[in-house]
């Protein structure tokens, strides 16, 4: 299967372009939201609900899945497609992230990283060839290269040695990622050292992979400091591989992204929110636990075609938060979802129609893009 990348339309004002990035599993037009499936489910949602939200790539966690139910299961369940019911495209992470989020339980050399277990402390090790392994096995049409991601704030001299390990990694997972039918991307990694992230975006961009990420944001980093990692970055990104910004998903760095020419996004925060009884509504973040919504009978979002909006109020769905009901919190991950994904979908059509920018809020009736939402 050859991968491929198609630039559909440009911004005529920006970076900002619309492709399609072709796997085996279906075409994915961009730019695009991911929902986040760590455990080969999107939490609170079943696969059909998923894809009524406009989903078109879902994203699954290496480390997690490696844990349980174990590569094997997946493998022997036909793949990470079948084992999930999700006939769409699907990217696994290499675990990379874990680096970073479980420092407190791990240790890092040039050869890999050594774990313990957060289920029941057992010895794990995740090398470069083990993360390929793995995500061969699972065979998602997307796999990430296994790199170190830095936390924040980190010095000079500890980002340059974690770009150093993440670029020969990256060599050791081209050596011995070899299923024709799955993409490896690379990662560009360098915190906030701009001569850092110039390198690592040289030195991932030479290996001519089928996609290039950019990794090592929103790790605790104030946003005008990753607004200008992003600004850097996009014009040195190879025009003809589809951009990956990991871990973002929130609407304004989202939108700043595109307009630097990034492509995919993924983040936990819809259904993190949807989780704790907020809801995102005209760019806003709602805590429907309020007690204005208690009496509110109008739809959470008149413009929003999701369930929650076409079936139920403001004032059942704080019934349901307040009553700590599973339904409430599945409802508001479902329309969180379904409003990132409409957003990347409004920023396509602006981008074809002219009218995108940075500030884009199509939400905003003085917004020129307002018809688009």
């Amino acid at each position: 299967m050859t991968f491929g990348f198609a630039i559909t339309a440009r911004c005529p004002h920006t970076r900002a372009r619309c492709g399609a990035f072709s796997t085996p599993h279906g075409v994915v037009q961009t730019p695009r939201f991911m929902p986040v499936g760590t455990a080969a489910t999107v939490k609170g949602l079943s696969t059909p609900q998923l894809g009524e939200t406009g989903a078109q790539m879902v994203l699954a966690n290496t480390f997690h899945l490696h844990l349980q139910p174990g590569e094997d299961v997946v493998a022997e369940a036909g793949g990470l497609h079948r084992f999930m019911a999700w006939d769409g495209p699907l990217l696994t992470d290499s675990g990379g992230f874990q680096v970073f989020s479980l420092g407190a339980i791990n240790r890092i050399n040039d050869d890999g990283v050594v774990f313990r277990s957060p289920r029941d402390g057992s010895r794990i090790e995740l090398t470069p060839e083990r993360a390929m392994a793995i995500q061969m096995a699972l065979g998602a049409d997307v796999a990430m290269a296994f790199d170190q991601c830095p936390p924040y704030p980190a010095t000079e001299s500890e980002v340059e040695a974690a770009c150093r390990r993440t670029h020969h990694w990256l060599e050791r997972c081209a050596a011995c990622h070899n299923k024709a039918d799955q993409a490896l991307f690379g990662i560009v990694q360098g915190g906030c050292y701009g001569h850092l992230r110039a390198e690592s975006a040289r030195v991932v961009a030479a290996m001519d992979l089928p996609g290039i990420a950019v990794g090592g944001v929103s790790v605790g980093e104030p946003a005008e400091e990753m607004h200008r990692i992003v600004r850097q970055l996009g014009p040195l990104l190879p025009e003809a591989k589809p951009h990956y910004l990991m871990g973002v998903g929130s609407l304004r760095e989202m939108a700043i992204a595109v307009a630097q020419g990034f492509d995919l996004f993924d983040c936990v925060l819809p259904t993190r929110l949807g989780r704790h009884g907020t809801a995102l509504v005209g760019g806003e973040r709602w805590n429907l636990r309020n007690a204005r919504f208690k009496r509110d009978h109008t739809p959470l979002d008149a413009s929003c075609p999701c369930l929650a909006c076409r079936q139920h109020s403001r004032a059942y769905l704080h019934h349901l938060i307040r009553a700590e009901e599973m339904l409430g919190r599945s409802l508001l991950s479902l329309h969180n979802i379904t409003t990132l994904l409409r957003f990347t979908t409004a920023m396509a059509r602006a981008i074809r129609e002219g009218c995108f920018a940075e500030d884009f809020a199509p939400w905003d009736p003085a917004s020129a893009a307002a018809h688009t939402w």
